[in-house]
């Protein structure tokens, strides 16, 4: 294998009018892709990050809530839906926490066997917990795909539809 300058023409082979045009260092790379706007990007994964780590140590939930609240309105448009999505996880967790425990006083207060207030809330807390760390998982694979949250008002997971199937 022989290496040519340029314009030189192999002695076995035909000349070519094939040009490749080979864009200069010093220019611009551009992509078909638009540029996305990332402003709050890495906020809302720290809010993630400190909603996961409630699981351990609680106080985590709301100062991730108050960043959100506070920055919501500074970051590109896509990654608000990430911020709302966040606050409203945070709301429906105490509004469900709130309800739990009025079940759970409910229920020692009928007299009940002293399972049946343990049986609620250990189910609610599994469920909450289950329904939290689907929330933040649904999020953060959406934010680090730079995709906003379809329905950020929702009950369940924003509007994803999941599936365990390859």
């Amino acid at each position: 294998m022989t290496l040519l300058a340029a314009g030189e023409v192999a002695p076995d082979r035909q000349p070519c009018d094939l040009e490749v045009a080979m864009p200069s260092p010093s220019a611009p790379l551009t992509s078909d892709i638009p540029a996305t706007d990332e402003r709050g990007k890495k906020l809302a994964a720290v809010v993630y990050m400190l909603f996961l780590g409630s699981i351990m140590a609680v106080v985590t939930a709301p100062l991730g809530v108050l960043l959100a609240h506070l920055r919501r309105r500074h970051a590109a448009d896509w990654v608000a839906s990430h911020l709302q999505f966040q606050i409203r996880t945070f709301w429906l967790g105490i509004a469900g926490a709130a309800l739990c425990l009025i079940a759970w006083q409910l229920l020692g207060w009928l007299s009940l066997p002293a399972w049946a207030p343990w049986a609620l809330g250990y189910g609610f807390f599994t469920a909450c917990l289950i329904w939290m760390v689907g929330r933040c998982g649904v999020g953060i694979h959406r934010l680090m795909n730079g995709r906003a949250i379809d329905a950020p008002r929702s009950l369940w997971l924003g509007g994803a539809s999941v599936s365990l199937s390859d």
